[in-house]
């Protein structure tokens, strides 16, 4: 039994191992960083999961890391029909057809230089602004990169655990 006032915290607390690895494989694609959290369960508050996260996130070995990443879309092009992924890139979806093309561009060109896609807590920022980060990271070394992308992947993982907590039975993703 859950102690939190949150209905998807006490979902989560009390979902069998498959479903609550389920969820938060939908969170974070890492497996190292669900297992860290399936462990901990039951979570008194979200801020505790949060911090667990935060916790789990900062063990994550450049392979982890890497798994984690492999779970997300590049910036304009959200997974087709997956509602997280195209709320979450919402400041691409008005851009202008020329920022499309030159984001298509960054995206490659970081690609080809790190291995991945280039990873930002896309949640309420425009085009433009994700446009600027990237061309800024770009020049960045691999391990400054790496640094940067868990930090990003955290601030990611601390929304849609937020989200997921927040959200009775039955509502959309």
């Amino acid at each position: 039994m859950s102690s939190s006032s949150t209905p998807g915290l006490s979902r989560l607390n009390d979902a069998d191992d498959d479903a609550a690895s389920s969820a938060l494989h939908e969170v974070c694609a890492s497996r190292a960083w669900g297992s860290k959290i399936l462990t901990q369960r039951p979570f008194a508050t979200t801020d505790a999961l949060l911090d667990a996260s935060d916790a789990a996130m900062a063990e994550l070995t450049a392979g982890d890391l890497a798994e984690a990443m492999a779970g997300h879309a590049p910036i304009g092009r959200p997974k087709p029909g997956d509602p997280t992924s195209s709320r979450e890139q919402s400041g691409m979806a008005g851009a202008s057809d020329d920022l499309k093309a030159e984001m298509l561009e960054l995206n490659l060109a970081y690609q080809e230089k790190f291995g991945h896609v280039f990873l930002i807590c896309a949640t309420g920022r425009t085009g433009e602004q994700m446009r600027d980060a990237v061309r800024n990271r770009i020049d960045n070394s691999p391990e400054q990169e790496r640094e940067i992308v868990r930090g990003e992947l955290g601030k990611i993982n601390r929304i849609r655990l937020t989200r997921l907590t927040e959200r009775a039975e039955g509502d959309a993703a």
